[in-house]
């Protein structure tokens, strides 16, 4: 593991961290949070509501592991094993953050509103773990694959796509998924590099 990664990782955690604090943690913070999540959550017409709503399961493990899948099949199955390995971890660090943190839904924290678009997920609502999976994946996917600056472009925006489309569907706050994203960046930074990709 290489240091410059480690202190990539540390500083994108902390980035994590900062931005949940202060959305739970001061007045200001949270007033910014509600404001954006209102704004985003109120809907903007039935072809956003069905984009959100097809694209948000992008970030869970069965799609994750369906890509893997798909990746291995195509004859790219180390790189799919190290990326699904990375994600795996991504949502047991975000499931022990959810229940430290108990931060409540926004369904559950102000029902009347809200709009709750699709099925209560299980667990807290801060981190996103959507996110954070998908970001985690996608980054070590890219990285170890050798892709393009225009794909790894791509595959951000796929990320930044799925974070936004929890908090349009109700289910999370826009700090919940800021933190999950630079989370499954973080681990995508500290986890170890492949031969292929170490030798570049």
């Amino acid at each position: 593991m290489r240091a410059g990664g480690i202190l990539r990782g540390a500083t994108l955690a902390a980035a994590a961290a900062g931005i949940g604090a202060a959305a739970l943690a001061t007045e200001r913070g949270r007033e910014a949070d509600a404001g954006l999540f209102a704004a985003v959550n109120r809907g903007h017409g039935p072809e956003a509501d069905r984009v959100f709503a097809g694209l948000t399961e992008l970030g869970s493990l069965y799609a994750v592991g369906a890509a893997a899948g798909a990746l291995a099949a195509l004859g790219r199955p180390r790189p799919a094993l190290r990326a699904m390995t990375a994600a795996c971890a991504t949502w047991v660090l975000g499931q022990i953050m959810k229940k430290l943190v108990d931060r409540p839904r926004p369904y559950d924290a102000d029902p009347d509103g809200t709009r709750a678009m699709i099925a209560p997920p299980m667990g807290t609502s801060w981190p996103s773990s959507h996110p954070a999976v998908l970001t985690t994946f996608t980054t070590v996917v890219a990285r170890e694959s050798g892709a393009g600056a225009m794909a790894k472009a791509g595959l951000t925006g796929l990320g930044l796509t799925v974070a936004a489309s929890r908090v349009y569907l109700g289910v999370h706050y826009p700090s919940d998924v800021a933190s999950g994203f630079l989370m499954g960046r973080a681990m995508a930074a500290i986890w170890p590099r492949g031969p292929r990709a170490g030798r570049r």
